[in-house]
């Protein structure tokens, strides 16, 4: 056992240096544009260090205009990763060396929940490619805790890691959604008000202290994601560089999402065996970030890890490769044509970019698609009518 452990750590090691190489052109380039582009070495470490201040240490939530735009947590880390250097360059390395070993430590949790496929999260090569564009491992790392220990049914471990999760990045809040059905078809409701009583409870006391003596900077998060358009990535995003319109795109966000959401709940309640959160949380998520206004190359640090959890099987395994190898050509797509706006002499037309970024969410689709119907097939109409009585 300490054997596999160790090998365990040196291949996550390796796979994190293997990062590391794709982004050290930029970092010997001091991340000048459009190299980050054209290299796809593109990093925000670098990039808010001085555009949120923190070269000369501002505290992260100080103001209304031009704070962090990410959740407490996570402009802690970037305010005190700060702190020992004015450098850019220091600064990508001191926090790159802190996502190594969230990584690690995420890919150790990843064997003991799926002993069997865990090797495929540091050999991913969409997550090779993204490790260290942002800061998103450390809610990765709590998220992925939380649903370890869900499965292993220590709910309060369980939410006061979700609510610190939620307080680092936000995203992990769909996962209630899974965890709400869960609870649901278990008939065990008191535990799942105790639940997100625990959830919401971590999550507002980490976040108490900034709305009370940061509240507009604390809000600005909030309000760039309620007020944002069409962004990169999203389904939106390509059906507009078609010709194709969206208006309403919050309400048509949301609306998509409800409906994917609703589709997966009615088939997850006619399943005659109820699969983990593990299972259930990639496909959640992955709907979740189809129907979203915007989709970062690091999403899939969120994606992997769960779509691992939710595999079964060699036809599984070949559907990864499949989705991975679509996230790779999305992953160079955004950047290739990103650079056509930078001054590059090299870069990809919109409607190539669009073109990948619809085989991405096609991939997704498939993948999604083969980890669910993997289950034990729906019962009848009668079975799901059993499970909801009591509830109507």
């Amino acid at each position: 056992m300490k054997y596999a452990t160790k090998s365990m750590i040196v291949i996550a090691f390796l796979s994190a240096l293997f990062s590391f190489a794709k982004f050290d052109h930029c970092l010997n380039t001091n991340f000048a544009t459009p190299d980050v582009y054209t290299h796809a070495c593109y990093s925000d470490l670098p990039a808010l260090f001085g555009a949120r201040n923190l070269v000369n240490h501002a505290w992260p939530y100080s103001s209304a205009t031009n704070s962090v735009e990410y959740p407490p947590v996570t402009g802690v880390v970037m305010w005190v990763t700060s702190l020992p250097t004015h450098s850019d360059k220091t600064y990508f390395l001191i926090n790159i060396g802190l996502i190594a070993f969230l990584f690690i430590g995420v890919a150790l949790l990843v064997a003991r929940m799926k002993p069997e496929l865990w090797y495929l999260l540091p050999l991913s090569p969409a997550v090779i490619a993204s490790l260290y564009i942002n800061w998103d491992l450390w809610a990765v790392a709590s998220a992925i805790a939380a649903v370890y220990f869900f499965d292993r049914r220590k709910y309060d471990y369980s939410a006061l890691l979700l609510g610190l999760s939620i307080a680092t990045k936000f995203f992990p809040i769909v996962l209630l959604a899974p965890i709400a059905l869960i609870f649901y078809r278990r008939h065990e409701m008191k535990k799942a008000i105790h639940y997100l009583v625990v959830t919401g409870g971590a999550w507002l006391l980490i976040n108490a202290p900034f709305i009370i003596f940061n509240r507009a900077g604390w809000w600005r998060f909030f309000a760039m994601n309620k007020d944002r358009g069409v962004d990169f990535g999203s389904l939106w995003y390509a059906l507009n560089l078609f010709g194709i319109s969206t208006k309403n795109l919050n309400n048509l966000s949301i609306l998509l999402f409800l409906i994917g959401l609703a589709a997966y709940a009615v088939y997850f309640f006619g399943l005659g065996e109820l699969p983990s959160l593990a299972t259930t949380s990639f496909i959640v998520v992955a709907i979740f970030t189809i129907s979203s206004k915007v989709y970062s190359p690091q999403y899939v640090l969120w994606l992997t890890p769960l779509a691992i959890l939710a595999m079964r099987g060699a036809r599984d395994r070949s559907a990864f490769w499949i989705w991975q190898g679509a996230e790779v050509l999305y992953h160079l797509a955004i950047w290739e044509y990103l650079a056509s706006y930078s001054g590059s002499h090299f870069g990809i037309p919109a409607k190539a970019y669009a073109a990948a970024t619809l085989i991405r969410v096609g991939a997704t689709l498939f993948f999604l698609v083969r980890v669910s119907t993997r289950s034990p097939a729906p019962q009848n109409l009668e079975f799901l009518i059993s499970q909801t009585e009591g509830y109507a």
